[in-house]
């Protein structure tokens, strides 16, 4: 099996990310075409096929969430691009907005075909405001070349995309935060139901899906010879982008197929731990809110199945961070748990008061002070959050310390001396 391949990264480096006719010059919009002589359900039933699923971390059948969103009724509906990529680790969605971004707009304006809406949103993070210009240049040139804005090449489509940018607030990558934050609103999440795709934006229907996902589209629509089904597994077919940071050499963005194992992403792609001294302690996959690889679990194949198995994160924003033993376990807690704790948006009472408390704990078993009951509550209350919290937030916070807890036993075993007291 090839370590990497260009798939969703086919157009990196072949045009200027700037020009729409450099674009246009290596085919692109032709899918846009081809969608406009399609049915809403059928480009649908072609992510299906492929078994593309979700890339912004919930891993939801694409296909289905399109098809659904199709059949909401509405006068109006909404596409949202999510670009906010809060997650620590994560950023292979920069590199798909910076080398490549008429391939997500094709992606959009398809999209909105598929679904029947009239509106499309970009919702990009703060801290990628220097790709402001660019994706409004290249949204006008669009507009401009009638791939947006009225009767879209004579099809019938009405179809805008607007700009916005988010504030910093990594609760913001929730799909009802984000569609709160919007409408002008502080970015918190909702009570559900009513799902996004039937209030969402602007209380109207909204499908939303992250650039990686929308970036396939497009070639996915012109991929008559079937090769992007012809890479991965059987079960898990297809490619992903994922972003490998930490104590390695080379860290980067690399398109991979499904199926290559954790130990070839860090030993191989990203050349080892830079430091051969200090040997691998832990892979985080999939963002902070991802659960813990310890060095047992290498050969661990990068699949949706084969992820679940071994009780890891199942994919997740495609971050994978690369930890060695000059960072201790309870350490990396800490540093994880500090985030949660400052961007929990506080609305709901197990994540504002569950971080508080679990940060307490991580501090007592930091300093050797803990007792067995401690570790008791430090589970009970990571628990709680898990499965209590109003927003994938507070659901996912604990998933590195409940996994450290199983990978790492004797990190957390109570000293003789405290046990007695």
């Amino acid at each position: 099996m090839s370590k990497t391949v260009c798939f969703i990264t086919r157009n990196f480096g072949k045009y200027d990310p700037d020009s729409l006719k450099g674009y246009e010059s290596i085919g692109g919009f032709r899918a846009l075409r081809k969608a406009l002589t399609m049915e809403g359900c059928d480009i649908a039933d072609v992510l299906a096929a492929n078994g593309v699923q979700g890339r912004g971390g919930a891993a939801y059948d694409m296909g289905k969430k399109w098809r659904q969103a199709r059949e909401v009724p509405g006068a109006h509906k909404c596409v949202v691009c999510n670009a906010d990529e809060g997650e620590p680790g994560t950023f292979k969605d920069r590199e798909l907005l910076t080398h490549d971004p008429f391939q997500l707009l094709e992606g959009m304006i398809i999209a909105g075909w598929a679904v029947g809406a009239d509106n499309g949103y970009i919702y990009l993070r703060e801290e990628y405001s220097h790709l402001r210009p660019r994706l409004l240049s290249a949204i006008a040139q669009c507009e401009a070349a009638g791939y947006l804005g009225e009767d879209i090449l004579g099809s019938g489509l009405n179809y805008r995309i607007h700009l916005y940018s988010g504030a910093g607030a990594y609760v913001c990558g929730e799909g009802s935060a984000l569609a709160e934050s919007i409408g002008g609103h502080a970015g918190r999440p909702r009570m559900k139901p009513p799902f996004i795709k039937q209030c969402g934006v602007f209380h109207l229907p909204t499908c939303v899906n992250n650039v990686e996902s929308l970036s396939l589209v497009a070639p996915l629509l012109l991929d008559d010879e079937g090769y992007y089904k012809s890479q991965g597994t059987p079960d898990c077919p297809g490619t992903k982008m994922i972003s490998v940071c930490g104590n390695v050499k080379r860290p980067g963005v690399f398109e991979v197929p499904f199926g290559i194992t954790i130990r070839e992403i860090v030993y191989d792609l990203a050349d080892g731990m830079e430091n051969e001294d200090y040997p691998l302690r832990l892979v985080q996959l999939g963002g902070a809110s991802g659960r813990i690889c310890s060095p047992a679990q290498l050969d661990t194949p990068y699949t949706y199945k084969g992820m679940r198995q071994a009780d890891l994160t199942a994919i997740g924003s495609g971050a994978v961070l690369v930890v060695d033993e000059r960072t201790s376990v309870i350490g990396f807690l800490r540093m994880t748990q500090e985030f949660f704790s400052h961007e929990s948006c506080g609305q709901c009472t197990p994540c504002r008061e569950g971080n508080r408390h679990i940060s307490l704990l991580l501090d007592k078993v930091a300093e050797g002070t803990h007792t067995a009951q401690d570790i008791a509550t430090l589970k009970k209350f990571a628990d709680i959050m898990s499965s209590a919290s109003l927003c994938g937030l507070g659901e996912t916070a604990q998933s590195a310390l409940l996994s450290c807890m199983k990978r790492f036993p004797e990190v957390f075993a109570v000293k003789e001396e405290v046990a007695v007291r």
